[in-house]
């Protein structure tokens, strides 16, 4: 890239670019438009291909240091936009922008979306479509709030992503089993509450959907839409997503009014989100929205499946430009997670190629994530840092996908000891 090539593209500010094999994509589309200078706690890497330029800052958790910093780069060579997908960090990139006069700067609205229990109170004085939701402190006003609500119910921490902590109760007795484990979940970067820090709320029955769009001056543009598969009941641990590029309810008028209408009663008006319904008997009822792309490689499959660039969408908006958003194929994806089935003392794991059906037509990655040596466990005590390896399959049907990522699911291989106990290293796969 030459000199004058450089200065033609709009210069943006990242915060954070999160693990390798889940961002990388986005990092590389951004850069063949952009310039990139990126905020980061360690020397950059594999990053370093992508972008113009770095600063590495002491804490990229800290909104005060990021401001100085930001600013002296402003005065150096002009920002056009600050962009970021890693939850932990969103609402100081919002101070940052906000500071710069950038698209975006609106923390309140980035903090409306962080907190559910606020998310909850603004969709609610909207009219919003949500599940009935109690903010609680102690275990005895969970079981009030239960008892009004009625079982089952979902116990759910204020300030957490991902599922995390989230848990659903049927009774009384599961109730006071698992007040504790959506009590003190704790996840470095979250939102923590000292009190009413729970929510206890109403259970929407369902499947359950996501929905990442780019919002540019307050329309809402879908991207792509995943359908989610959880396990490990009671627990919502997401172990899977699908998407199709030719989604049909991302036509479907009463989605995509509850969908800018949740847009609307947050006040976010330009930037990314990833919102999540259950799709229940009286309609969708909105579960959460994150100021972020998602994760999962949901984003990655929509890409896949659809053409659309996540990354460039949300360059774009981040830097006040509309986004592209039209599709140019229509195929389906799928990704699946794969998990330990017992805590265990990991000795080797691998794909193993020689029990690959042979021409396996689809079949997109198959990533190894776990290390001999490594402690882990299934969901609960090992949630998304216990996967193990992922899959992801590209093809011409749900169930094509379906079978590739079954077959290769089939293939990988796990020794290891468990933990606390005298046998030896067994196959446990």
């Amino acid at each position: 890239m030459t000199e004058t090539d450089g200065a033609r593209r709009p210069h943006l500010l990242l915060i954070s670019t999160g693990e390798r094999l889940f961002r990388e994509y986005l990092l590389a589309s951004i850069a063949t438009r952009y310039r990139v200078h990126l905020f980061l706690a360690a020397e950059p890497d594999w990053e370093n291909r992508y972008i113009d330029s770095a600063t590495v800052l002491a804490d990229t958790l800290d909104a005060e240091l990021m401001i100085a910093a930001a600013r002296e780069l402003h005065q150096r060579d002009p920002l056009d936009g600050v962009l970021c997908w890693d939850e932990a960090r969103i609402i100081a990139t919002s101070r940052i922008a906000q500071a710069l006069g950038l698209p975006g700067g609106d923390p309140d609205v980035v903090l409306g979306c962080r907190d559910k229990h606020l998310t909850r109170q603004r969709l609610a004085a909207a009219g919003v479509g949500q599940p009935r939701s109690v903010v609680v402190d102690t275990l005895e006003q969970a079981l009030a709030a239960a008892g009004d609500i009625g079982y089952p119910v979902v116990l759910k921490p204020r300030g957490i992503a991902a599922s995390l902590g989230v848990v659903l109760a049927q009774d009384e007795a599961e109730l006071r089993e698992h007040f504790r484990f959506a009590r003190e979940t704790f996840v470095p970067g979250a939102l923590f509450y000292d009190d009413l820090a729970v929510l206890v709320e109403e259970y929407a029955d369902g499947p359950e959907i996501s929905i990442d769009s780019a919002v540019f001056h307050g329309k809402v543009h879908p991207m792509c839409l995943a359908h989610k598969e959880l396990g490990y009941p009671p627990y919502f641990e997401e172990v899977g997503h699908l998407v199709d590029g030719a989604e049909p309810m991302l036509s479907d008028p009463q989605l995509l009014t509850a969908l800018q209408q949740a847009h609307d009663a947050l006040g976010f008006t330009d930037g990314i989100t990833h919102v999540e319904y259950r799709l229940t008997p009286s309609g969708p009822k909105l579960i959460e929205v994150n100021a972020r792309l998602g994760g999962d490689l949901i984003p990655y499959l929509g890409m896949r499946t659809t053409g659309i660039d996540p990354g460039l969408a949300a360059a774009a908006v981040a830097c006040g430009r509309e986004p592209e958003v039209s599709a140019d194929r229509a195929l389906f994806g799928a990704v699946r997670f794969c998990y330990v089935p017992y805590e265990m003392t990991v000795s080797a794991i691998s794909f193993d190629a020689g029990r690959m059906p042979a021409g396996l037509d689809g079949l997109d990655l198959a990533v190894v994530r776990a290390e001999p040596g490594q402690r882990l466990a299934p969901p609960p005590g090992g949630t998304v840092w216990g996967r193990i390896a992922y899959i992801t399959a590209v093809g011409e049907s749900a169930e094509q996908c379906r079978a590739v990522i079954a077959a290769a699911e089939a293939a990988l291989v796990v020794t290891g000891t468990p933990v606390d106990a005298p046998a030896a290293e067994q196959p446990v796969s």
